[in-house]
């Protein structure tokens, strides 16, 4: 798949500036100044997040509310029930909000909507189940913000909502006892951009400051929240990456029995970062909610017995290996009905429906398809009840949103956001559909957005890469939105005469430039480009830098990403 290189711009001036200030490599300063950082008391920060530097949770809009309406649920002894979504960030709020109150209080339950008998969010099955169960307080966690109805539907039943969420409100907001929301409009908060189980760790923050308990009680569900951080893709930067910071050390130091039986059964034996949470927790987590019941992922999170927790981990596995197999065929399935139509092959977007698709895999099919195959908008569809329902996934800078709200006279439902979003639709509109979307992706698409992009740091010189250097870019981490892994570019460089392709499909580098020593390297499924790395010319190639170990050997390699020859 062809790809095209951007580099994104400098700024010599403040690179300069901060290299004054603290003398270290200056390509370090530019990559810092890429993030936002741009003087030393910020790269102080940035290099050593404290948890003194959370903001005040009393600072968010109707925390008073929030904490007045539960204490007076414990004065009167009511029945609270805790709500939230069957993702990571959903599941990991609920034990997180669940597990501190339940050390507190004991009149207490947790729910999680079943995604295919409920679907998404605040459901009127779960609220007929709090009424039947004399609930007069929930707190909903990762969502509830635009459930305006069902919010008046459990009002009417008496019961009470305090709303935790992340996601963008409306203009409208649903009549709760309290929004925390640092989105909403009036909302003082400072930081917007929290998970929703970050919204949930400042709420019992802002308990735990109320009944005067110490905060070291709120931290011990950082791992929780480190978790909910990475897998909901939320940017890597001000608190999150202050809560993600000490939650990933409490990953590696003393994680719950939860995610130590997930490690545990992951076989991972390295240190932990954001992306283990990302591709190796987190799929197992979600395959809960995708296969079956995501009430067992918060009965992982919240057990203390690490033989129990085992047992609900072992569950997880299974669920993650049936996922796995499952999305294999259904992606093999898809390609090869795209090989076997031409007049697929020059659409500019991809929509196929096939009825006995698993719906709970159908996302991730898209984003397989168009990260390995057919990068364009994305959408996979399969039947569901009556109905037929799918999963959007798009190509970076396309509002693929906005393309499926202009084909909302074919849907019975739809909603999502900028880069990925469901739909509901009746089987006979179908066809219908997939012209109308091609059409208005076709119409609307920047030809280079239908090319792979790489955003590229900075050009640096093999000579540059230092372990000094690495060292102290590897206190970058946590990773993650805003603070990707750096990307090199480096040009000129030749083949020392001992690359070769491994295992069919791998490139294993070694490779130097004019007159520095040799770097090895390893270029995953990129075997096509062994050609260009062993014609004895000059090649660029865009890297990320790593540490791999051998027999006991330390030593830096160049993880490749693309490779073309030098012009």
């Amino acid at each position: 798949m062809q790809k095209r290189w951007s580099l994104k711009k400098y700024q010599p001036n403040k690179e300069q500036q901060l290299q004054a200030a603290l003398k270290i490599h200056p390509l370090l300063c530019r990559l810092l100044v890429q993030r936002g950082i741009t003087k030393f008391e910020e790269a102080r920060h940035f290099f050593r997040p404290s948890l003194e530097h959370l903001h005040d949770p009393w600072i968010m809009k109707d925390m008073d509310k929030a904490i007045s309406r539960l204490e007076e649920a414990f004065f009167r002894h009511e029945k609270i029930l805790i709500y939230g979504d069957y993702d990571v960030d959903g599941t990991t709020a609920v034990a997180t909000v669940y597990g501190f109150l339940h050390s507190i209080y004991d009149n207490i339950e947790f729910y999680i909507p079943h995604r295919y008998r409920e679907g998404y969010g605040i459901s009127y099955q779960g609220i007929d189940y709090a009424k039947e169960n004399d609930f007069s307080l929930v707190i909903a966690l990762d969502c509830g913000i635009k459930s305006i109805a069902h919010i008046a539907y459990a009002r009417e039943a008496g019961i009470d909502f305090i709303i935790c969420d992340h996601h963008l409100p409306d203009a409208d907001l649903p009549a709760a006892a309290a929004i925390l929301n640092p989105k909403q409009a009036g909302c003082p908060y400072p930081y917007k951009e929290l998970s929703g189980c970050g919204i949930g760790f400042k709420l019992i923050s802002a308990l735990a400051q109320k009944k005067g308990l110490p905060m070291q009680q709120v931290y011990g569900y950082l791992d929780l929240v480190a978790t909910s951080i990475a897998a909901d893709i939320v940017p890597m930067t001000g608190e999150n990456r202050i809560l993600a910071y000490h939650g990933v050390k409490q990953v590696n130091e003393t994680p719950s029995a939860g995610i130590r039986a997930l490690i545990q059964l992951s076989n991972l034996k390295e240190k932990l970062t954001t992306s283990n949470l990302v591709f190796v927790i987190a799929p197992r987590v979600n395959a809960a909610g995708r296969m079956d019941d995501a009430r067992k992922a918060v009965n992982l999170f919240i057990e203390k017995d690490f033989d129990k927790a085992y047992a609900f981990a072992e569950m997880l596995h299974g669920d993650n290996l049936e996922r796995k197999g499952i999305d294999m065929n259904i992606t093999q399935e898809a390609v090869s009905i795209i090989q076997n139509n031409v007049a697929l092959h020059t659409r500019k977007s991809t929509v196929l429906f096939q009825p006995h698709w698993h719906k709970g895999v159908v996302g991730i099919v898209a984003s397989r398809l168009i990260d390995k195959y057919y990068y364009r908008p994305t959408i996979i569809l399969t039947q569901s009840n009556d109905k037929v329902a799918g999963s959007a996934r798009s190509v970076s800078g396309f509002n693929v949103y906005e393309a499926i709200h202009q084909c909302k006279d074919l849907l019975e439902n739809y909603g999502g956001h900028f880069y990925a979003a469901g739909m509901t639709l009746k089987p006979e509109n179908v066809e219908a559909f997939q012209q109308k979307f091609e059409d208005v992706v076709a119409a609307t698409i920047h030809p280079d957005m239908l090319i792979p992009e790489i955003v590229i740091d900075t050009e640096i010189n093999l000579a540059d890469l230092t372990p000094s250097f690495y060292n102290i870019m590897r206190q970058f981490e946590p990773l993650g939105p805003e603070n990707l892994r750096p990307v090199f570019l480096a040009r000129n460089l030749t083949d020392t005469g001992y690359s070769k392709i491994v295992k069919e499909e791998h490139l294993k580098l070694s490779v130097k430039q004019s007159n520095s020593t040799a770097f090895s390297g390893i270029g995953f499924f990129m075997a096509d480009k062994f050609d260009i790395v062993a014609s004895k010319k000059p090649f660029d190639m865009v890297f990320t830098l790593e540490e791999n170990e051998w027999n006991g050997n330390i030593s830096l390699q160049l993880k490749a990403i693309d490779i073309l020859p030098s012009k």
